[in-house]
């Protein structure tokens, strides 16, 4: 049944040779790994209006020169990431080049924060989008977490499946945003240049405005600065794409950043000449559409798929946290089951751990991430931050030809990546304040596992000077519970070991039952010696290892291994088990973990 079920979501398995049908083509890829940097588009000038307010209305004529500062930066990002895909095509982005160039520990703060950033992308904007929901249908409200929590299973059920279905069908959505707000832009900046706004909605650019400061202009541009989150993505999935994959993934970033600088900048002009205010129950794109087209058709277009762009953000979030976590798991600081490659060609665990720990955060938080939005900003200018410094250290370590120009281009995105990073931390220490703890904890976790990988690897390496201690003969030890068909399976299988001695072990918990079982067996199996160790504590597991750790020591001083064979029978149906005690699963368990001893099981099959 569950084989079923899985077929019907995710689809059949896919040979590993179809891989090269799983690479995404350029239009596909813009839409899947630039759904979270686009829909940023509707937060991020916002986030920047929210502080230019607590001067005044008149203040929102700083929204231009910020948005322009804004812009230098996307330049900045963009041409970095355009050389980081070709200097490493393999992707990585900001965790490799960090690692390369700055060393172990850098590399690990940019890819733990990545990773971070990565589920808080998909707890943000599925939250986000149901907000859009319940916004429009008001009784849903309180169905808020459930209805994140569905679109999730709905995204990651799209993700298993495959990089090009989900792509195929998430495309649309966002294409259909980009059109709706050029739409909007389009038909909002006519209205400007034709002279249908009113010159008193907005100030003149260029009006003295008191109280205004460097402080606050810095805190305005790192607020709009959210905008930029998702850039990164793009070269982290650099193996997603058909060949050339590095020609094709840094086009796609060049198209991306085209169209959220067009998007970003109309979307601030448009607030700044319609004289818009944030507020509480209505959006700026929102506000902006109203102005421009009315409570009509194409201000619910505008609006619907804003909600859904908002929604599929999440997708980027699934795009790039598995091949972040390849990159990593790799290096053999996190588990290596996310190398592994599902029915689908897709890294379906991290596809799945990205799903659960985004659903839990929805949790933790009722579905209300708001307070995560620092927190999701700065998880993506450290890695930035990172990165470019890294590059800049590849360029003077290397020069190759024309590393000039490319070492400005990286210094001044490292610098302005940096003040963004700084002027969040001490401008919202209070909201960002967890970075503090959950970056140490994830380099330590990051260092606990790669030291067992380490040491692991070094006790199964066989040298050139290891000596194969000689094994002159096997004991076999079987733990009896009756005479049946089952000790009888299991006791032929012993006999065809050729071992030197056999030992059947009977833990009775009354004396009379032991002598009783004595005498049967002598009958039974007189060649067989029988061991009884009786016990008024009525436990199986500690007389029966302690008798096998006994004879384990006195074997291995004349090198020989103990094996306990232990009959098993199984049920003809799985729901019958629970209706036994499942004594030889807590022997198995018990021996594996407490006695250096071969534990072999032998089924006996029910037919009934």
């Amino acid at each position: 049944m569950l084989s079923l079920v899985k077929r019907l979501l995710i689809g059949r398995p896919l040979k590993s040779t179809e891989i090269g049908e799983q690479k995404l083509s350029k239009t596909k890829a813009l839409a899947i790994l630039s759904s979270d940097a686009l829909s940023s588009v509707a937060y991020g000038p916002e986030q920047m209006l929210i502080v230019l307010i607590t001067i005044g209305v008149a203040a929102f004529w700083y929204s231009i020169p910020i948005g322009l500062g804004v812009l230098v930066l996307l330049t900045a990002l963009v041409l970095s990431y355009r050389q980081i895909i070709f200097a490493y095509p393999h992707g990585g982005g900001a965790y490799v080049v960090s690692k390369e160039n700055l060393g172990t520990y850098p590399g690990l703060i940019a890819g733990g924060s990545l990773l971070v950033d990565y589920i808080l992308t998909v707890a943000v904007s599925v939250s986000a989008g149901a907000d859009a929901i319940t916004s429009a249908f008001p009784s849903l409200y309180e169905h808020n977490l459930m209805i994140s929590i569905v679109f999730i299973a709905i995204i990651t059920i799209l993700n298993l499946r495959g990089v090009t279905e989900s792509a195929s069908v998430l495309a649309y959505p966002v294409y259909l945003f980009v059109l709706a707000l050029v739409v909007m832009i389009i038909a909002g900046l006519y209205n400007v240049l034709a002279g249908h706004v009113p010159a008193e909605w907005h100030t003149p650019v260029g009006t003295p405005i008191a109280g205004i400061s460097l402080f606050l202009l810095l805190r305005a541009f790192a607020s709009g600065s959210s905008a930029l989150t998702g850039v990164e993505a793009i070269s982290n999935a650099i193996p997603n794409f058909k060949k050339p994959a590095a020609v094709n993934a840094a086009k796609t970033l060049t198209i991306m950043g085209f169209i959220l600088a067009f998007l970003f900048s109309g979307v601030v002009v448009l607030a700044y000449y319609y004289g818009v205010v944030p507020k509480s129950d209505a959006t700026v794109v929102s506000q902006i559409a109203e102005h421009i087209f009315g409570r009509n058709g194409v201000y619910y277009f505008v609006q619907g798929t804003t909600a859904l762009i908002l929604i599929l953000a999440a997708n980027t979030g699934y795009s790039a946290f598995p091949l972040l976590a390849v990159n990593l798991a790799k290096d053999k600081f996190i588990p290596r089951m996310f190398t592994m490659r599902g029915d689908r060609l897709g890294y379906s665990n991290g596809i799945i751990i990205l799903a659960v720990l985004s659903i839990l955060l929805l949790i933790v938080f009722d579905g209300k991430t708001d307070r995560l939005i620092p927190l999701y900003a700065v998880g993506v200018f450290i890695p930035f931050t990172l990165s470019q410094t890294g590059m800049m250290v590849r360029w003077i370590r290397q020069r190759p030809a024309g590393w000039r120009p490319k070492l400005v281009i990286n210094t001044i995105g490292a610098l302005i990546s940096f003040t963004v990073t700084m002027v969040f931390f001490f401008t919202k220490f209070s909201e960002v304040w967890p970075v503090f703890i959950f970056l140490p904890l994830l380099l330590l976790v990051f260092h606990r596992i790669r030291k067992h990988y380490e040491a692991v690897a070094d006790q199964l390496r066989v040298t050139a000077s290891a000596e194969a201690v000689p094994i002159e003969g096997n004991v076999i030890i079987v733990p009896v519970a009756g005479i049946t068909h089952v000790v009888v399976n299991s006791l032929n299988y012993a006999k065809s070991l050729s071992a030197q001695q056999i030992i059947a072990v009977y833990v009775p918990f009354d004396r009379e039952e032991e002598a009783l079982f004595e005498e049967k067996w002598n009958k039974w199996q007189p060649d067989i010696r029988l061991v009884t160790l009786y016990t008024p504590y009525r436990s199986i597991i500690q007389p029966l290892t302690k008798f096998i750790e006994t004879v384990q020591r006195k074997a291995e001083a004349s090198n020989h291994k103990v094996t306990v064979v232990i009959p098993q029978f199984i049920p003809k149906k799985g729901w019958h088990n629970i209706l036994h005690n499942q004594s030889s699963l807590l022997i198995r368990a018990h021996l594996l973990f407490h006695s250096d001893v071969i534990v072999t099981t032998v089924p006996y099959h029910l037919k009934k």
